[in-house]
């Protein structure tokens, strides 16, 4: 299709701006010297470009997303409504705070919800996004050594199978990062037990695993990091296959980060923005970042606290991703929190168990809300890979699932089909899966060149990376 400046018709315009009224000339100074490059078009060509644009990106609400770790899942739009409330939507984050009890009583409640399903005693909503969250609470386990007058600890334990946004926000801390191998996909107590010593500030550890397997050793590997000084720190990327019937305050962690953009049902990726929610225990609630919301006699205020680490965002978070989330909650209440994670482990064992007498599982084992197949001997037979296997996808209409990750899996197809989708949906993916299996192993079907039926090919990835353009005109 044209980009908008190629559609753009001199003098066309989609708006009548009124005449300012006010006489007031800007200095010279602040004005613009040439004239701005913008398109000229009508208000029906500005809504049929958008229009015919979002035909050509594909959505949760065209079909199955089945990212694995990513939870891309069908939002309900009641979120959406009760969000767009105009008590919420139309507030300003520097009103009197007088003025926004209603806001402030609603942070308050999710945040014991959260505080609920994770089994910790405080939280806060101010970090912008998942990677986010995890920075903010690596700065509070910081803190709390640095106040401790523990200043070796400036290691981060990290197993090989974590989500690579950990190393990177442990090491924007100032902190080393100390690898791990798993073992079968999960935590070895015997590598753990290695690298334990007085210089260990924490571990950073995800359960389910990126593998989509439980840490059967969980209460073990909290207690050792414990027992030699450290903290543990839970990703709550994956708390969506066990809210409501695991916590992590009961697995032994002292903070954690959630993805309100993924467990709690709201916007995730272009449809953002996120939220990366904190849960701590007592231990660290006091570093939490200011200001944090105070509840005196059901009257709600914002409040400083001076051991805290600091402001990580201006004002107090995303808002409106805090209120899609509570939407949610009161909305599936205790029973739906569980079934809801109940079936998110369900439906990713019945696709693995769909499909594993033609394709490796990485870890032949029951699963979590997620299953990573390992194409290796897939390619080995066919000379197709996983990229290929993704591509081919395409063309029957569902979205690639996560190729080559986690990095210890070398032909990775991490696949997580979300609690939302029915039995209807996931017999289908499965049928699909077996006929490109079939297509594959007959070379009925040259797979390299997969998408075949999509309106644009297979694209030069590599170029596009390394030499994208990104301005009209380039």
């Amino acid at each position: 299709m044209k980009l908008v400046y190629e559609t753009s018709t001199k003098d066309h315009k989609g708006l009548q701006l009124p005449k300012c009224d006010l006489n007031y000339e800007l200095d010279d100074k602040y004005k613009r010297k040439e004239k701005l490059n913008l398109p000229e078009l009508s208000e029906v060509e500005v809504v049929r470009h958008y229009t015919a644009l979002s035909k050509e990106t594909y959505s949760v609400d065209d079909g199955i997303y089945p990212l694995g770790s990513c939870t891309m899942k069908y939002n309900p739009k009641l979120n959406e409504e009760v969000a767009s409330f105009e008590g919420f939507s139309q507030v300003h984050p520097l009103q009197d705070v007088s003025t926004v009890q209603g806001c402030l009583q609603a942070l308050d409640l999710a945040k014991k919800y959260v505080c609920t399903i994770t089994g910790m005693d405080n939280a806060s909503f101010q970090p912008a996004a998942g990677a986010h969250g995890e920075f903010t609470c690596m700065m509070m386990i910081k803190k709390y050594h640095e106040e401790r007058n523990d200043t070796k600890r400036k290691k981060i334990i990290i197993p090989d199978s974590a989500h690579g946004t950990n190393p990177a926000s442990a090491t924007m801390c100032g902190f080393e990062t100390v690898t791990i191998k798993s073992e079968n996909g999960i935590v070895s107590m015997e590598e753990l037990n290695k690298v334990l010593s007085d210089e260990i500030a924490g571990i950073m550890l995800t359960n389910p695993n990126t593998l989509g397997l439980y840490e059967k050793e969980i209460l073990n590997i909290t207690k050792a990091v414990h027992d030699c000084g450290g903290l543990a720190y839970y990703d709550g990327a994956n708390l969506n296959a066990v809210m409501g019937i695991s916590r992590p305050g009961e697995m032994g962690f002292d903070c954690l980060h959630l993805n309100l953009h993924k467990t709690f049902s709201t916007p995730h990726g272009g449809g953002g923005p996120g939220s990366g929610a904190i849960c701590c225990n007592k231990k660290l609630e006091k570093y939490l970042p200011n200001p944090i919301i105070k509840n005196e006699e059901g009257i709600y205020t914002f409040e400083n606290i001076d051991s805290s680490i600091g402001k990580v965002k201006d004002f107090y978070g995303n808002f409106t991703v805090v209120l899609k989330a509570l939407t949610y909650m009161l909305r599936l209440g205790n029973n739906g929190i569980r079934e809801t994670s109940e079936n998110a482990v369900l439906n990713a064992n019945y696709i693995m168990n769909g499909i594993k007498d033609l394709y490796d599982v990485a870890i032949d084992e029951v699963c979590m809300h997620e299953f990573v197949l390992d194409l290796s001997r897939f390619k080995k037979e066919t000379g197709f890979s996983a990229l290929d296997v993704s591509k081919r996808l395409i063309d029957y209409g569902i979205h690639p699932p996560t190729m080559y990750f986690p990095l210890i899996v070398k032909e990775a197809l991490m696949i997580e089909p979300t609690e939302t989708e029915s039995k209807e949906t996931l017999d289908m993916v499965i049928d699909i899966f077996r006929k490109i299996h079939e297509e594959a192993y007959s070379k009925s079907v040259d797979l390299t060149k997969a998408p075949l039926n999509t309106k644009y090919g297979r694209m030069d990835e590599v170029t596009s990376a390394r030499n994208p353009r990104l301005k009209y005109g380039d």
